[in-house]
Parts: structure tokens; sequence; C-alpha cells
């Protein structure tokens, strides 16, 4: 429990860094473009920074539930691919990375399934 608190509370702390210094620094930097794939990559930090701290707060209640730590860990390659994949190609224009940030998005999609599997077990 508190390794996926700790996870989720310094992705929601970086999410919010690297949000705001998108918005005062890269704005005069990137294009348009850039600047919307970077943003699409803080949104999805922080809303999956979210994920890990609710499976957090549900092993308090299932504490055996295997499958609430690999949905955590899921999220978690999901913002570490999905996110990283998109700040890297708004940041250097590196588009050769863009095979990755589907492999995240699969991870994000198969952590809440995983999740939702884990609680459906759950009696």
């Amino acid at each position: 429990m508190k390794l996926f608190a700790m996870l989720g509370a310094i992705n929601m702390a970086l999410g919010v860094i690297l949000g705001a210094f998108g918005a005062h620094s890269l704005k005069a930097i990137l294009t348009a473009e850039q600047l919307t794939v970077y943003q699409i990559a803080v949104q999805y930090q922080i809303y999956h920074a979210l994920g890990l701290l609710l499976v957090a707060g549900l092993q308090i209640p299932f504490p055996r539930s295997g499958g609430l730590r690999t949905g955590g860990w899921l999220l978690l390659a999901g913002i570490i691919l999905f996110s990283g994949s998109l700040y890297v190609m708004a940041l250097t224009g590196w588009n050769w990375l863009g095979p990755v940030t589907p492999v995240g998005g699969a991870c994000f999609i198969i952590g809440w399934l995983w999740i939702f599997w884990a609680m459906l077990k759950e009696r």
C-alpha cells in the first residue's frame, strides 16, 4: 500500500511540476502541436497518478489482492511509456518513439481492467 501511495504522490508532484514548466517555459519554445502533445502527457500522468493512489487506498480493505498490485504496476508502466514517450517526442521531435506511446496506452487499459477484475474476484 505504501509503495503505490508513494508512486502516486511522486507522479502527481512531477505532473504538476512538468505541467507548470510546460505552461510557463515551453510556450515560447514549442510549436502549438508539440505543446498539445506535451499537455496530453501531463494530463495522462496526473490521471494515472491518481489511479496509483486509488490502488493504494484499495489495498487497505483488500491487502491480499495481487491483482491490485499488478494493476498498479501496469498503470506505472503506462505512465512511463505513454507519458514518457510523449514528453520526449514533444521536447526533441524524435517521432520514432511514436510506436511506444500505444504500448503505454495499452498498459493503462489493461491496468484498469486488471483492477476491475481484481475487485470483481474479491468477496
